[in-house]
């Protein structure tokens, strides 16, 4: 994620930010130009661009509870984010308002990514059948106290999201007892949404067999895949071949785990770059690195992965100093590289694609 400047002041500012510190004005997310901007208010309703003083804007219907700082400009009352849910956490408690902004943080994020690559995204207004609409849901509690936890997954562009995901300890029990390295909101925003992509972008799209070349066969029955890996756990050696032990279920679950990676790995290193962080350890030259490229055009994956593993090792000592856990507990086996490699083809050449639509 990128660092802005406030259009009124050029204080720096954050992409969740909701004022700037130093001059007061509101800010906000025009998903028109992927900018924040520092605005003024021209009546009840209406604002304007510090920047641009004849642009009016409205903020999205869920600023009014703080969930979203995105803006509008065509007539919707949501953002271009907002818009893609159907179910909400329950507003009428604190609990369930807290929960929605942090799911809905998580959510501006993945939109952020899916539009910096104008990567195809309709709504069920747009694509009434497999057009992208996120449920949150709450567990069930039933008569004896007893919790049934809703479940996070994806089916035909739906992506349903458990609510309880967004309370840390619940969180972390889950992490626990699915033995995870890693598990984040973010994450299963990004991971479920690689589902969505793989739909428009290799199903959709006929993509099969360069996708079977790197992947393997997806015609394999994924519910005995799942039965098998609660059953037995993930495939002998999976570190070899797979980014994570889920990823070795099935070829669905690789390409959703290798998406939300790629995700991962772009959007950090642009932070880094906007940062200007770069790593040179005296005597150890192997690992020495800058981001001094633009990660959402980088010309490979390998690219990518060149700045990504002296940044990632770095951030993980960094953790370990302050007795935290790695914030990236991951390898990139050469094999994994080479998903990376086909999901960054993929990507790019969708978004090349889409600006000639345009």
């Amino acid at each position: 994620m990128r660092l802005f400047a406030c259009d009124n002041c050029d204080q720096i500012i954050h992409f969740d930010n909701r004022q700037c510190v130093r001059c007061n004005h509101r800010l906000g997310f025009f998903a028109g130009d992927l900018s924040m901007h520092a605005l003024e208010s021209r009546d009840e309703a209406n604002w304007q661009l510090v920047s641009d003083p004849d642009r009016l804007v409205q903020f999205c219907a869920n600023a009014g509870l703080d969930i979203c700082n995105w803006l509008v400009d065509d007539g919707n009352d949501f953002c271009i984010a907002c818009r893609h849910n159907r179910l909400v956490p329950n507003t009428d408690t604190q609990d369930g308002i807290d929960r929605w902004r942090r799911i809905s943080q998580a959510q501006r994020h993945l939109f952020y990514s899916l539009l910096r690559w104008n990567l195809p995204h309709p709504d069920r207004q747009e694509d009434p059948q497999g057009g992208l609409v996120f449920d949150f849901l709450e567990d069930i509690v039933q008569n004896d106290g007893n919790v049934v936890p809703a479940m996070t997954g994806h089916e035909d562009g739906l992506i349903a999201i458990r609510a309880a995901e967004a309370d840390d300890v619940t969180r972390e029990q889950a992490r626990t007892a699915m033995d995870e390295p890693y598990r984040t909101l973010l994450g299963h925003f990004r991971h479920e949404t690689g589902h969505f992509v793989w739909n428009k972008l290799v199903r959709d799209r006929n993509g099969f067999d360069e996708f079977r070349a790197v992947f393997g066969n997806e015609q394999q029955d994924y519910g005995a895949a799942l039965q098998d890996r609660y059953a037995n756990g993930p495939v002998a050696g999976w570190q070899e071949n797979f980014i994570s032990a889920y990823a070795s279920v099935h070829p669905w679950e690789d390409f959703a785990e290798c998406f939300a990676h790629y995700l991962h790995i772009v959007d950090t290193l642009e932070t880094a770059r906007s940062f200007g962080i770069a790593i040179d350890p005296r005597g150890h030259e192997e690992i020495a690195g800058e981001v001094d490229f633009n990660p959402y055009r980088a010309q490979s994956a390998e690219q990518l992965v060149g700045a990504w593993v002296p940044l990632s090792l770095a951030i993980n000592a960094i953790q370990r100093s302050m007795g935290q856990p790695d914030s990236y507990p991951f390898v990139l086996s050469p094999p994994v590289v080479t998903k990376l490699e086909y999901m960054h083809r993929l990507i790019q050449n969708a978004a090349v694609e889409q600006q000639q639509a345009d």
